[in-house]
């Protein structure tokens, strides 16, 4: 089968992770993949991508630099090439601005195409422009997949002429299930971690705030923030005024998260809303105890309503301190929830068992190879 999978970028993100997995794994059956990036400034790809996906940056093979609009109409248009080029059976497409794009230049080619939201596309605040390109675009795609059975319903009241939606998972990548939990870099440390973008809706302050209020309980403890972002001077300046520069850190990207997240004893996530957020499935797959706001959508997926793991009322920092301070403080405790955590996210969401739903998404909408 011929498939084609458009995204934004590829530097880094959950998405971007996902869509690394999945590409990668096609391309490993024998299907005949291309991976699209089709952000104007091109990027940088922080993921491995098999040497048996064609990658291609739309930018490339866009030749106007006239205005916005113009330039708009020009990647459609090269977009559309494209497409045409490589004869797909299927697409899939990645994130609410390359929905719209892909589901407008492939109109009228015959191909069926699957457009995926990888985040609560009810509580993201995105623009008013594109919740209404969404409402009037969506419907003309074959399918639409959202990752958790919450949104569905509310979803369908967003976009009411939406055809069909089905809830597809992330899967865990295969090499995940390699790494070991080790000891970490320094082992008289030990570190509670956390890994995304230094974005307001990760409300890392609130994170930092908390560990900060329980630091002196717990003096071999420290935070790590993994990830860059328009945040980075605020949550230093609160660091700086907290006096917990040598035990909460931002050291920026990493292009080994899974490394860090095995050297780790704990990890957190802050957030005020999520998709199905792939570094606290990654977290808990490989053993890591997990503390979480329960945010709308995921966490509590994950953790099959807190079985797994400690859930917190959304944005609540005293309650997120208090279940840090049960978690850091009970090494059985971290050790029954890993366990648990790792077990209950293998079986439901590895590799195999996400790829044969992909593959029933392909029969739905029409989609098989040509002889």
């Amino acid at each position: 089968m011929k498939i084609i999978l458009l995204i934004s970028a590829m530097q880094d993100g959950g998405a971007e992770s996902v869509a690394s997995t999945l590409v990668n794994a096609w391309a490993e059956r024998g299907d005949s993949v291309t991976l699209i990036a089709t952000f104007s400034g091109r990027g940088k790809c922080n993921f491995a991508i098999s040497e048996k996906v064609s990658f291609v940056y739309l930018a490339d093979r866009v030749k106007s630099r006239g205005g916005r609009i113009l330039s708009v109409f020009s990647r459609l248009r090269a977009l559309r090439s494209l497409i045409r080029e490589i004869d797909a059976d299927v697409l899939v497409s990645f994130l609410a601005n390359v929905n719209v794009s892909s589901i407008v230049a492939s109109r009228g080619l015959g191909v069926p195409i699957i457009v995926c939201e990888h985040t609560n596309p009810l509580a993201d605040r995105r623009a008013l422009h594109w919740r209404l390109l969404c409402r009037w675009i969506y419907p003309r795609a074959n399918l639409l997949t959202l990752l958790t059975h919450g949104v569905v319903e509310p979803f369908r009241r967003l976009v009411p002429g939406i055809k069909h939606i089905a809830v597809m998972p992330n899967p865990v990548p295969e090499g995940l299930f390699s790494e070991r939990r080790g000891t970490p870099v320094m082992s008289d440390r030990k570190r509670l971690i956390s890994l995304g973008r230094l974005h307001p809706c990760k409300q890392f302050e609130l994170l930092i705030g908390a560990f900060a209020s329980i630091a002196d309980e717990f003096k071999d403890w420290d935070l790590w923030i993994w990830g860059e972002g328009q945040e980075r001077a605020k949550l230093e300046a609160q660091i700086r005024q907290s006096q917990l520069r040598g035990r909460i850190f931002l050291p920026g990207r990493t292009l080994t998260p899974w490394r860090e997240m095995a050297a780790a004893q704990a990890f957190a996530l802050s957030s005020s809303h999520e998709g199905l957020p792939m570094a606290m499935m990654e977290c808990m797959a490989i053993g890591l105890p997990i503390v979480a706001f329960d945010c709308p959508s995921g966490p509590r997926e994950l953790t099959r309503n807190g079985q797994d793991g400690l859930l917190v009322p959304p944005g609540d920092t005293r309650a997120l301190a208090t279940a840090l301070r049960r978690l850091l403080s009970d090494e059985t405790l971290r050790q029954e929830l890993g366990q648990r955590a790792a077990v209950s996210v293998r079986e439901r969401y590895s590799l195999g068992t996400i790829l044969r739903m992909w593959d029933e998404l392909f029969v739905q909408v029409g989609a098989s190879a040509r002889q």
